[in-house]
């Protein structure tokens, strides 16, 4: 078959670019500007699928993205699942599949490239139709900044398919010009093959942009903030539910007309139209005048339009009024259709009158605006009795709806509600906007439409063969089964027979399912209402959504201002919160242990430097600051005085420890806190959690200043040595600059904020300087350690200098468990405050229990053990039959320069109340011999904080 249903002249397609296809192993030729539909048509194929659980043949319905049936599978050029038909551009080389229901994913890595725009403008028009462009033409010409998005490849919309007239001319010249005058103004951006998928809070609207496969990204994200928003939507047309209704050859009656107008396509020979509206008689009309035969149009109202019923006497073609399809048959195609008399009650039908032959049957139950993204935006919805559908009734602050998907369905109300609302849009947004001459269109006269949802029937009164959602085969009888269970809202039936959870989300299925759930209760359609409209107006895919943020980009790379002079030094890289911190600096022929036993020897002895930019930094200010500090921290913050520093913990609302870090007073009201590096982000969310919903009343402004600063560790006996010689300007001696206290100066020609706080418990500082100086400072820095040997040090070094003093790390020796008491902390808990997060738990009964887990020291009985971290700990050196109880497990573990042997820190069951009891540590395959010990090893005393 060779494009045999394709007209020799008419349609949008290029006939001068053929282009060759294959679907489910057969070779096919179409054109450019076809979709697979309507080139699968052209080749008189209408059957593409099977249904998903009752493995019926299915045809194409639809012409757009409310295509229920017609999913398939794309091979090439790159494998890609659950596509519908009707929205595949056709490409030369093309190989696809129909689908049984289900897809299948690639297994090879896609080549495309995903990207990410942002976008803002004035008035975003979503929809590039009759009304869309007539929005966009009144904005543009106030001199706002206008997007206009539309989800087909041409701008046009309804007017490309419908064969109408502007102006006694093609509408599409109207179109062309329009599109024209839009690209002449400059603060006009034309976005076609781009569907918004969805409207969230304040004008954010999220929309995919497809960009073929020949483009160096395949699909592009665009994230727009718009001032005012336009919606243009369009209409969907609705099918009718009748025993048989799922037949190939089944489509609804407009698509019928788009495949003809716009491509150029028949889809069949021999048609019925079956109608509860005018709309299907153009379909009927223009079908037959380019030469298809109508069996007759079947219309359930029992007086049809004077104006059609002639033109259509004029052509010979037999109207039924008062009529219904009842049933269809055929095989693989739809060959009759079954016709009865519909009594005026609406309640019965008589039995079969006519069975006409076609090959073809044309629906229209009336048509639903698309108000998906006017619901998304929180607008609420009334039933049109006139129209039988819901439209838009109370609209979202900035938001208007024009065109069909206002519930106006004739083309002059189109542009005259589109152009009115597009300078609504700007004159909202600040611009004088006028609305300007408009295009005449022909009207015809419209008689009104009967809201028919269901056709009773003869032979299937249970509603078995009747299908409500084709996509998910549910029937009538599926509903009434759901109403039959006590599910007797909407959305309760929605998620009992899964009607509106495919891949089309219910376009052709929702209203139908409500108009069936009307009638079967006997209540009023708008209280039953319609089920929610989420996003994406659209399957999204997943690729699309996530952009070049996978693989390597997969999640954020952050790196200090030293991370090149880390690179240079060979220093293998720890990902900790996103950062790039150097786990150890490596020398010719040394291993990890020998790298880190050196580092740590030079701390110990001499001076060490270690980059310490990544610990979150959040500038606290505001009246009610250290209030605020006082409620977050275990401690009393505000009474910090300027210029000096204070530990602090954080515990979650149970008394678990969350996470700790220092607390600095900049000033009268204004402190700055550091936190651990991997929870930074978890920290701020957590205070501006409880800021925003618990305490809104106080005064107090969070900001992340973590990225600002570069923060230099300098560590060791001769450390203020080394930063002595970097700084002219401030007294390093201890008592002009004591322990937790913070100098602002100038280091190395820079100013900075130098610190004396350790984590170590030697004599160290903390140098912070603009991000944008920390490389110079540090190889200042450098230069001024180089006769003393200085050494850098990275992570794993810092871990074993801390564990040697027996401070902990929140999220390595913590597990969400652990209060500040486990860990022998107490001294950080104010016994003075009214409150603070956590203190009302700790006067638990469990939390007041002495035998839980407390932070321990271990040493192994062999000092050349290093116990694996995580390893868990036993009573006894001989294992009972299991269960085997556990008294806790090694939280941290190393070798110990300073101790010369390995050892840990643990958390133990009543652990301080057990020092020096002997335990056992599983180890390989055994169980080593383990002595509880104080946390601390190293300078117990500390001494060595001073230097």
């Amino acid at each position: 078959m060779t494009n045999e249903f394709r007209l020799a002249a008419g349609g949008r397609i290029d006939r001068g670019r053929p282009l060759r296809f294959r679907f489910d192993g057969r070779d096919y030729t179409g054109y450019a500007g076809d979709t697979l539909a309507s080139a699968l048509l052209a080749n008189g194929v209408h059957q593409v699928a099977t249904s998903i659980k009752h493995g019926r043949p299915r045809g194409i319905m639809a012409a757009g993205v409310e295509e229920p049936n017609a999913l398939v599978q794309i091979e090439k050029p790159f494998p890609e699942p659950m596509l519908t038909a009707t929205t595949v551009p056709l490409t030369d080389g093309l190989e696809a599949t129909g689908l049984p229901g289900q897809g299948r994913l690639a297994t090879e890595d896609d080549p495309a490239r995903y990207d990410t725009m942002h976008a803002h403008c004035d008035v975003l028009v979503v929809g590039a139709g009759p009304a869309g462009l007539a929005a966009a033409l009144s904005a543009a010409r106030s001199g706002a900044r206008v997007i206009i998005a539309d989800a087909d490849a041409e701008f046009g919309g309804s007017l490309l398919g419908t064969g109408e007239q502007l102006d006694d001319a093609p509408a599409t010249d109207w179109v062309q010009r329009a599109v024209a005058e839009l690209a002449a103004f400059p603060e006009v951006r034309q976005l076609p093959r781009t569907t918004v998928f969805g409207h969230y809070d304040d004008n954010y609207l999220v929309a995919v942009e497809n960009r073929g496969d020949d483009e160096a990204s395949r699909q592009r994200i665009w994230r727009i903030r718009a001032r005012e928003v336009v919606l243009a939507t369009g209409s969907h047309e609705r099918p009718l539910v009748f025993a048989g209704n799922d037949r190939p050859g089944t489509m609804l009656a407009g698509s019928a007309r788009t495949y003809l107008h716009r491509y150029g396509v028949v889809p069949g020979t021999r048609a019925v139209v079956f109608t509860t509206n005018d709309s299907a008689y153009a379909a009927a009309i223009d079908l037959h005048d380019a030469g298809v035969a109508i069996s007759a149009i079947i219309d359930v109202r029992e007086v049809v339009s004077t104006y059609w019923a002639s033109r259509c006497l004029q052509r010979g073609i037999v109207v039924h009024a008062g009529s219904a399809v009842v049933s269809t048959s055929g095989t693989d195609r739809i060959s009759r259709v079954h016709m009865a008399r519909w009594e005026s009650d609406g309640d019965r039908v008589t039995d079969v009158q006519h069975v006409l032959s076609c090959d073809l049957l044309l629906v229209s139950g009336g048509w639903n605006p698309a108000v998906h993204l006017h619901s998304q935006a929180r607008g609420t919805l009334r039933f049109a009795e006139d129209i039988g559908a819901f439209v838009p009734d109370q609209h979202a602050r900035s938001v208007r709806s024009a065109g069909a998907a206002g519930g106006f369905f004739d083309t002059a109300d189109c542009l005259r509600t589109g152009a009115e609302a597009g300078g609504d849009a700007a004159l909202a947004a600040g611009f004088d906007a006028t609305t300007g001459s408009l295009p005449r269109a022909r009207k015809a006269p419209v008689l009104a439409g009967r809201n028919v949802w269901l056709v009773p029937s003869p032979s299937d009164s249970a509603g078995n063969n009747q299908y409500v959602d084709l996509a998910r085969d549910a029937t009538v009888a599926d509903v009434r089964k759901a109403l039959g269970a006590g599910m007797d809202s909407v959305e309760h039936v929605k998620r009992y027979t899964t009607i509106g959870t495919a891949h089309d989300q219910g376009k052709t299925s929702g209203i139908l399912s409500t108009g069936i759930i009307t009638e079967a209760l006997g209540r009023d359609i708008a209280d039953v209402g319609t089920t929610t409209f989420r996003a994406p107006y659209t399957p999204v895919t997943f690729a699309a959504l996530a952009g070049r943020d996978r693989g390597d980009l997969y999640d954020p790379v952050r790196v200090t201002a030293m991370h090149d002079w880390h690179v240079e030094q060979r220093a293998p890289f720890e990902n900790v919160g996103q950062w790039k911190r150097p786990w150890y600096y490596p020398q010719y022929g040394e291993d990890m242990e020998a790298a880190v036993l050196r580092e740590c020897h030079a701390v110990r002895e001499g001076v060490g430097i270690q980059d310490v930019s990544t610990l979150g930094k959040i500038d606290v200010q505001g009246p009610d600051a250290g209030e605020f500090l006082d409620l977050v921290y275990t401690n009393m913050m505000s009474t910090l005085k300027v210029g000096r520093i204070r530990y602090g913990l954080m515990c979650t609302a149970d008394g678990m420890v969350f996470d700790d870090g220092t607390v600095m007073r900049t000033g009268q009201n204004r402190y700055l806190i550091s936190t651990t590096s991997g929870n930074a982000a978890g920290v701020l969310e957590w205070l501006e959690d409880w800021l925003q919903t618990e305490w809104p009343h106080l005064r107090v402004y969070l900001t992340s200043v973590t990225e600002q600063w570069a923060t230099i560790a300098l560590a060791g006996p001769r450390s203020r040595e080394v930063l002595a010689r970097a700084t002219a300007d401030i007294d390093l001696d201890n008592e002009a600059f004591p322990f937790m206290s913070w100098r602002d100066g100038t280091v190395a020609g820079r100013r900075a904020r130098v610190c004396r706080i350790s984590f170590s418990g030697e004599l160290a500082f903390e140098i912070n300087v603009p991000r944008w100086h920390g490389r110079e400072v540090w190889d200042a820095l450098i230069d001024a350690g180089a006769s003393l040997a200085i050494t850098p040090y990275g992570t794993e070094t810092m871990h074993v200098l801390r564990a040697e003093k027996g401070f902990p790390i929140v999220g390595q020796d913590t597990d969400g468990t652990v209060t500040p008491h486990d860990l022998g902390m107490s001294w950080a808990v104010s016994k003075k405050k009214a409150d603070f997060l956590g203190k009302r738990s700790f006067s638990r009964a469990d939390t007041a229990r002495t035998d839980r887990k407390q932070l321990v020291g271990l040493l192994p009985a062999d000092e050349d053990l290093v116990l694996a971290e995580g390893a868990q700990l036993v009573e006894h050196s001989e294992l009972p039959e299991p269960p085997v109880p556990m008294l806790g497990h090694v939280t941290s573990s190393y070798r110990s320069a300073a101790l010369g042997r390995g050892f840990a820190l643990a958390l133990v069951k009543g652990g301080r109340d057990r020092i020096g009891d002997t335990i056992y540590s599983t180890a390989g395959d055994g169980l080593a011999a383990v002595t509880i010990t104080e946390p601390v090893f190293y300078d117990k005393e500390g001494a060595r904080r001073d230097g």
